[in-house]
C-alpha cells in the first residue's frame, strides 16, 4: 500500500562500440583533455522510481536540461541509494541496471539502461581523492537514483556512467570536502550529478493531500526556501551543519542519505558559477523535487 501511494505521490540503446576493453577505456580517458569551459554540475531531486518510466513534469525537465548543457564525455552520479561503509566507485566495463525497490509495476523492473562504464576514469577519479581510500567496485551498478534520471537525459545510453558511493560513517562536511578533490573532472567534460531530495521525509507523507498540487507542510516549504537561499548566497558551511538549522531541518532530513548528494554538487562549484533552480515543487507535504544547476 505504501509503495502504491508513493507512486501516486511523486510521479507528476544502444551501447557505445569499441569501448569494451581496458585499453580502449584508457584511450578514451586520455582524450578527456581540459576544456576552455567548465562542465555544469547538477543536483537532481529524483523522487519516485516511476519518474524513470513515466512522462512527468519532472522527467520532462530532465530531458530538456540535457539539451541545454554541453554533451558530457562521461557522467558521474552520487546517488542517495548507494550508502556504504567507506567510499566506492563503479569500475566495470558495463554496469548493470539495479532495481533497488519493491512493490512497483512490472514495467519498472523490466527497464535496462545499458550505458557503458569506464574503468580507467574510475581509477583516475579514485586517484584524485586523498582524504580517504576509494575502492574500485565491481559489485554495484546503476541504481534507481541514477538510471531513472539519466535515461531521460541521455536515452541512447552511449555516454559512460559511473557512480560514487556515500560513506555513511562520515558527516556532511566530509562529503563536501571530498567533492572538492574531484573538481578537475569538470574541466574534462565530466558531468557530476548529485541525486537525492533536499527535503525527504517519507514517514510524514500527507496521503490525504495527494490530489493537491505542490502541497507542502509549512516546515518543508520553509526549509526548502532556506536551502535555496543558502545555496544562492554561497553559505555552504551552514549547509554542511544542517543539524544547526533548527527543528525544521531535522524534519526535512530525518536521515541524511537523500541530502548528502547535494554536498557533492556544492563541493565542485566554481566561484563564478551562476546558480539556478528547476523542478522547484513540493509533493505530498514532506518531499521536495527542487533541483539545482551550477554553471
Amino acid at each position: 500500500m505504501f509503495r502504491r501511494k508513493f507512486i501516486q505521490l511523486t510521479t507528476g540503446g544502444s551501447i557505445m562500440t569499441g569501448i569494451n576493453t581496458l585499453s580502449s577505456f584508457k584511450t578514451f580517458t586520455d582524450k578527456l583533455e581540459e576544456q576552455e569551459h567548465l562542465m555544469p554540475v547538477l543536483f537532481i531531486g529524483h523522487g519516485s522510481p516511476m519518474n524513470g518510466i513515466e512522462d512527468t513534469e519532472f522527467s520532462r525537465r530532465w530531458t530538456s536540461i540535457a539539451k541545454e548543457i554541453p554533451v558530457p564525455k562521461a557522467v558521474l552520479v552520487v546517488s542517495a541509494h548507494w550508502f556504504t561503509k567507506g567510499t566506492h566507485i563503479t569500475a566495470m566495463d558495463f554496469p548493470p541496471t539495479i532495481h533497488d525497490f519493491g512493490g512497483f509495476p512490472k514495467a519498472l523492473y523490466e527497464v535496462q539502461y545499458p550505458a557503458p562504464g569506464n574503468p580507467a576514469l574510475a581509477k583516475e577519479t579514485a586517484s584524485m581523492i586523498h582524504t580517504t581510500n576509494v575502492d574500485l567496485s565491481h559489485d554495484w551498478g546503476l541504481d534507481h537514483g541514477t538510471w531513472t534520471v539519466v535515461r531521460h537525459m541521455y536515452p541512447e545510453a552511449t555516454i559512460p556512467v559511473l557512480q560514487l558511493s556515500i560513506d555513511y560513517t562520515k558527516d556532511a562536511r566530509f562529503h563536501y570536502d571530498l567533492a572538492k578533490e574531484i573538481y578537475a573532472l569538470r574541466k574534462k567534460g565530466v558531468l557530476v550529478i548529485g541525486s537525492g531530495n533536499m527535503v525527504h521525509n517519507l514517514r510524514m507523507v500527507a496521503w490525504d493531500k495527494l490530489n493537491e498540487p505542490e502541497y507542502g507542510y509549512d516546515w518543508a516549504l520553509q526549509m526548502n526556501d532556506t536551502f535555496k537561499k543558502l545555496i544562492t548566497n554561497g553559505n555552504f558551511d551552514q549547509l554542511t551543519q544542517y543539524q544547526n538549522l533548527g527543528k525544521e531541518a531535522m524534519l526535512a532530513i530525518p536521515t541524511p542519505e537523500h541530502y548528502l548528494p547535494l554536498m557533492y554538487t556544492l563541493g565542485v562549484k566554481d566561484k563564478n558559477d551562476p546558480v539556478s533552480f528547476f523542478n522547484d515543487k513540493a509533493v505530498g507535504g514532506s518531499l521536495t523535487m527542487t533541483s539545482v544547476k551550477l554553471g
